[in-house]
């Protein structure tokens, strides 16, 4: 498996395992239609590779060593009475997920949310998040 896929796949499993102050029901890398979800299957996170910047950490190398920073973007669906709280404590979770283990089990240099958004009241009733999240990690070019 290359580290893109190991990196997406301790997403996933980073938050399957969330519990406060809140737990995902549904975390999956395949889209869905959020409109389809029973009740117990919120709150649902979509886990999906973005984009990604490369470059050279050395030169002149047959074994060149590279950093790359991939952008995954973290959908979150909430259905609750109170849609702010949901998704700020959905935020919160996913952040606090993430943050205890920042290596991605030892595939990546860092991980950092770095931009939150909402959908401000578009999807009523139910509340969603988009988070993008970057990791930093290293590899040998050609090993990928």
């Amino acid at each position: 498996m290359s580290l893109r896929e190991s990196i997406a796949a301790n997403i996933v499993t980073t938050l399957q395992a969330m519990s406060s102050p809140v737990a995902a029901s549904y975390v999956t890398r395949e889209p869905f239609d959020f409109e389809k979800l029973s009740n117990a299957q919120y709150p649902a996170i979509l886990v999906e590779t973005a984009s990604e910047g490369r470059e050279d950490a050395t030169i002149g190398s047959a074994s060149t060593q590279r950093h790359g920073t991939i952008n995954y973007r973290l959908t979150g669906f909430v259905k609750a009475a109170n849609i702010d709280t949901a998704r700020n404590e959905l935020i919160e979770s996913i952040e606090e997920a993430l943050d205890a283990d920042r290596t991605r089990g030892g595939f990546a240099v860092d991980t950092q949310v770095t931009t939150i958004e909402t959908d401000e009241g578009a999807i009523d009733p139910i509340g969603g998040i988009i988070l993008t999240v970057s990791v930093l990690y290293q590899f040998t070019r050609g090993t990928t």
